[in-house]
């Protein structure tokens, strides 16, 4: 008896049939092309590398996430990369550690991670995506910002939206008006997770109330930033926020959390998800940081078009099929390739153009309607 089993995949893993693999490559190029065209340079690192190189440029909860093995070779641990942010980083800082700086990047490539969650289950992801590296200042943050949304519209986004954040704003508060120990720091940023105001006041974080109220459309958000702001510790930040919304003001919606933290636990002063209207979930997220490792500062975003590719993959035109007869002339063939159609040529008398998925078939010469 065949198991029924033996052709499963893994848990969060998936084929990409024709129509979704098309608007996959459809999608990775358009946004390739857009960073090519304001000036970053595409890198392809390996999918695997040596452990211990790829987990001291990361946090240590983030390398929980990776594939571990034993290299046969070197005897020496290697994981597959789950983020290729990561790897950029280690080329900027060793094999293009002499390009002048700011040194524009970008990539693209499969990225997976040992186990999903139950919001996304999902364990192989494509990640597209730029870095800045040399520069962390509202100028590099705003031309990440409004190079993330033209890469998204390339790709095909709409009603893009993009939410501003501040990864290091509580412990920059709590190093100055508002002070607070390393356990109360903890529990402050747990209870702004949540938005939680009773639990914020328990956690001895009264103070950061106003916080939970500067949440929304970027313009009304950041001044109840600016009123909390009485001692001018946050001057330089919102200022850099108001520089990074001009930038792209009008390409999207803009709105701002200045204590959102998910996603953001290696960022610096800036950070940013993306979003688009129809697709689950963010498409991407990106800010400013420095590189593990060289310390080196850093802006940049990792676009992940998955549910992009979802949301369109039903419209992608595949392209017309033009059937080739047996005995057909082979140079008009390459011709009309050049041209831009896709040719299925027959193997037997028996193949029909209709049956193999053909809209045209070659007749005198000429292609005509099926």
């Amino acid at each position: 008896m065949t198991d029924p089993t033996q052709d499963l995949l893994p848990e969060g893993l998936e084929d990409r049939l024709p129509q979704s693999a098309a608007a996959a490559a459809r999608i990775q190029r358009a946004m390739l092309d857009v960073m090519r065209g304001h000036g970053f340079d595409r890198v392809r690192p390996p999918l695997i590398e040596f452990e211990q190189s790829m987990a001291r440029r990361m946090d240590g909860l983030r390398t929980r996430r990776m594939f571990r093995f034993v290299d046969p070779r070197s005897l020496r641990g290697l994981a597959l990369r789950s983020d290729i942010t990561v790897q950029v980083g280690r080329i900027a800082a060793t094999g293009l550690a002499d390009a002048p700086r700011p040194l524009r990047l970008c990539y693209a490539g499969q990225v997976v991670r040992i186990a999903g969650d139950m919001l996304d289950p999902q364990r192989e992801s494509l990640q597209v995506g730029a870095e800045l590296i040399g520069s962390d200042g509202a100028a590099a943050a705003g031309e990440a910002v409004a190079l993330a949304i033209t890469a998204l519209e390339a790709a095909g986004a709409t009603g893009i939206s993009v939410d501003f954040t501040l990864p290091d704003l509580v412990d920059t508060l709590a190093d100055g008006p508002f002070p607070l120990s390393e356990a109360a720091r903890m529990a402050v940023r747990r209870e702004l997770d949540t938005k939680d105001a009773g639990g914020l006041v328990e956690a001895g974080g009264e103070a950061y109330l106003p916080l939970i109220h500067a949440t929304g459309p970027f313009g009304e958000a950041v001044e109840r930033l600016v009123e909390l702001d009485t001692t001018g510790v946050l001057g330089t930040r919102i200022e850099g926020l108001r520089q990074i919304a001009n930038r792209v003001k009008g390409r999207a919606r803009l709105t701002l959390d200045p204590s959102e933290r998910h996603g953001f636990e290696y960022q610096s002063w800036f950070g940013f998800t993306l979003y688009a209207e129809g697709v689950r979930g963010a498409l991407g997220r990106g800010g400013t940081y420095c590189i593990g490792g060289s310390d080196e500062p850093a802006t940049g975003f990792s676009l992940y078009p998955d549910a992009l590719i979802e949301a369109v993959k039903a419209e992608e035109d595949l392209g017309q099929k033009l059937f080739l007869p047996l005995g057909h002339d082979v140079a008009q063939a390459d011709q009309l390739r050049s041209e831009g159609w896709r040719t299925v040529a027959a193997l037997d008398d028996d193949d029909d153009g209709a049956v193999l998925g053909c809209t045209h078939v070659l007749d005198n010469g000429a292609a005509k309607p099926l």
